[in-house]
């Protein structure tokens, strides 16, 4: 999808935030239809009736919410990006656990919006087929095999090894974590800790542990906290767009 190709949904009970939001959005220029749902339920319904790439989803309204819209939808086979849009910062740790693009604060600034618009296009874009076959040799067995990076969940330092976790399976690997990071750049990994590098599409749950401190809980790992190193938080949270 180019620019001008993306149809767009704004989920809010408020009409002059709905205006405000599709006034900002065409003068973007980047969208080639906006859709107005007034609730969860009309917006399922008009998602029903049409396409849309990217849905820009108000948290606080009536009945059904919009981080209850956005769990529920998450679990359709090809959901629509989800940006939320609220007046309270508080819910940016739960959006980022349904997979939500980007998180925006009401009154949403251009610039922001315009960051948003980027990474819904960059979500939206094919990956290249060398991206999709990237493999990281690790040792199994005593044989050496290739684990595709995209099975991969995280990655633990072990000594001189650093440990590859997929979802059903433990490797090692003599390639440093510094190594690996390196690597791995680019392709939605990110080092938390001077022992930890995620899969950041494989985050479950971020959360503020205290005053600065944040621990991380993976999919298939829901037993496993993994702090986040104070030195890493800010670029984390950008990297999360949270």
């Amino acid at each position: 999808l180019g620019v001008n190709d993306m149809r767009a949904m704004i989920v809010d009970d408020e009409a002059p935030a709905r205006s405000e939001l599709k006034f900002l959005l065409e003068e973007t220029g980047r969208l080639e239809e906006i859709i107005e749902a007034t609730s969860a339920r009309d917006a399922v319904e008009k998602l029903m009736e049409s396409r849309v790439e990217v849905m820009f989803l108000d948290i606080s309204m009536p009945k059904t919410n919009g981080m209850q819209l956005g769990v529920d939808l998450h679990k359709l086979k090809n959901p629509p990006q989800i940006v939320f849009v609220t007046a309270y910062s508080e819910y940016a740790l739960d959006a980022f656990g349904v997979n939500a693009v980007d998180y925006l604060m009401k009154p949403v600034e251009t610039e922001r919006l315009e960051q948003a618009l980027d990474k819904v296009e960059e979500r939206l874009r094919p990956q290249s087929p060398m991206a999709t076959i990237e493999r990281i040799p690790v040792i199994k067995s005593g044989s050496k095999v290739l684990v595709p990076i995209d099975q991969i969940r995280f990655i633990e330092a072990k000594d001189d090894y650093s440990c590859i976790y997929t979802e059903s399976d433990r490797f090692l690997s003599t390639i440093s974590l510094q190594k690996l990071e390196d690597r791995l750049v680019g392709h939605g990994f990110f080092r938390i800790h001077r022992s930890y590098i995620v899969n950041l599409e494989y985050v479950a749950d971020v959360e503020v542990i205290s005053a600065g401190i944040l621990q991380l809980t993976i999919q298939g790992f829901e037993d496993k906290h993994i702090s986040v190193s104070r030195r890493r938080v800010v670029a984390l949270k950008r990297a999360l767009g949270i």
